[in-house]
């Protein structure tokens, strides 16, 4: 196994096999991240395989980010669950916070601080599992609520947290447009495809300015990601809420789980 990855890196990314595992890559994480988030994990790991830096890395995943999300964003319109006029106003903070959140400098404790994202979604993987009607069935009053100061530093910082590193935002959208603005999974799933789809050409253009894309393997994988989310935004309409919450499980213990050094991806 160690002989293929040293032959992998050795070999030129735009070689057919790089090729074939960037799209193949890029359509898992544009499917995962449409259903639930965090897929992008695999692109960080895969651009970092193939010898891209940490921050080139942050910054080429938000090519295929903004492709997919549009790609979803359009088909969840056609299947009329996505609320456009609800997405902008909620996108505005997450816009700022995620301009803010590109341009941080990594001064914090990387361990520390996957371990407290780690906690957060444990926290609501447990509410997913106990409380699944929180999630599949939606609250009229609270979706009809005028948003507040409080939402708006809520959606703010997810903007600052996706601006600066995007692993998990998805997750974190649903579980706010779910338990604070009482949309149920398969509308809060939308929003969140919009919403990320709104704040993230902001936050490349950080990236752009600062010279921290690669083009090339970026575009690659960003033709998998389109395919990837244009499946996965019709599987999660067509099978349903409950669906998308089992997925959103399953993601959330794995990652924590890794998060914890108890498995290794």
């Amino acid at each position: 196994m160690l002989e293929l990855f040293t032959s992998l890196q050795e070999m030129n990314i735009y070689s057919f096999p790089i090729i074939c595992l960037l799209l193949l890559a890029g359509f898992t994480v544009g499917f995962i991240n449409t259903i639930a988030g965090s897929g992008t994990v695999i692109s960080y790991y895969l651009f970092m395989f193939l010898g891209l830096s940490a921050p080139i890395t942050n910054g080429t995943i938000r090519l295929g980010v903004i492709l997919q999300t549009l790609v979803a964003s359009y088909n969840f319109k056609k299947q009329n669950v996505l609320e456009l006029k609800k997405g902008f106003k909620l996108a505005l903070p997450t816009v700022l916070g995620s301009i803010l959140g590109a341009q941080i400098a990594i001064s914090i404790d990387k361990d520390f601080f996957e371990i407290l994202v780690a906690g957060v979604m444990l926290l609501m993987g447990l509410l997913l599992f106990f409380k699944p009607n929180r999630w599949l069935v939606g609250s009229q009053i609270l979706q009809e609520k005028k948003i507040g100061l409080k939402q708006f530093i809520i959606f703010f910082a997810i903007g600052v947290f996706g601006g600066f590193i995007h692993i998990g935002v998805g997750i974190f959208l649903i579980g706010v447009l779910v338990l604070e603005m009482g949309y149920d999974l398969i509308k809060a799933n939308a929003l969140k495809v919009f919403i990320v789809l709104l704040y993230s050409p902001f936050a490349l253009i950080i990236f752009i300015m600062n010279d921290q894309i690669h083009y090339g393997i970026g575009a690659i994988a960003a033709i998998g990601n389109i395919f990837g989310a244009y499946v996965a935004s019709h599987f999660a309409v067509n099978w349903g809420a409950n669906f998308i919450r089992w997925i959103l499980l399953i993601i959330i213990l794995t990652f924590c789980m890794q998060s914890f050094n108890l498995i290794h991806l």
